[in-house]
């Protein structure tokens, strides 16, 4: 009994969310036409399962993307996040046997960027590009 204790203890303690970030220097980091990256961040949320119950919390995409990513970069002063990545552990099939005694966790990464303003087209008024090819 008392080694079943120290295991739910352990299991407990491990159960965790983080968030990881790292300033981007605009001028070495490329984020696209009109975005100013600031930082990169990746965000984990893991949860350990005994007997089909969670410890500590349940794991979704909703957490670590909206709840932990997309509230990070804002605090960071960032208006948007691209190059947004997500994973997360399945439920479903197979993978429902990992929650006898197992985890499921789930990721998201992105760059915390800020919206500039697009240079404007000094050739915006002569009308549509030529198409490569055609006269």
């Amino acid at each position: 009994m008392r080694a079943l204790l120290v295991a739910i203890a352990l299991l407990t303690s491990t159960a965790c969310t983080s968030v990881s970030t790292v300033r981007l220097q605009p001028e070495t980091v490329h984020a696209g036409q009109g975005l100013r990256p600031i930082a990169g961040i990746q965000a984990n949320a893991t949860s350990f399962y005994l007997l089909f119950l969670p410890i500590a919390g349940e794991v979704s995409l909703d957490k670590v993307v909206n709840k932990m990513l997309v509230v990070t970069a804002k605090t960071m002063g960032a208006d948007k996040v691209s190059n947004l990545s997500f994973d997360m552990t399945p439920d479903g099939g197979i993978w429902a046997l990992r929650k006898l005694l197992g985890w499921r966790s789930a990721q998201a990464s992105g760059i915390a960027v800020q919206v500039t303003a697009i240079p404007a087209d000094p050739g915006a008024d002569d009308g549509p590009e030529p198409t490569p090819g055609r006269p």
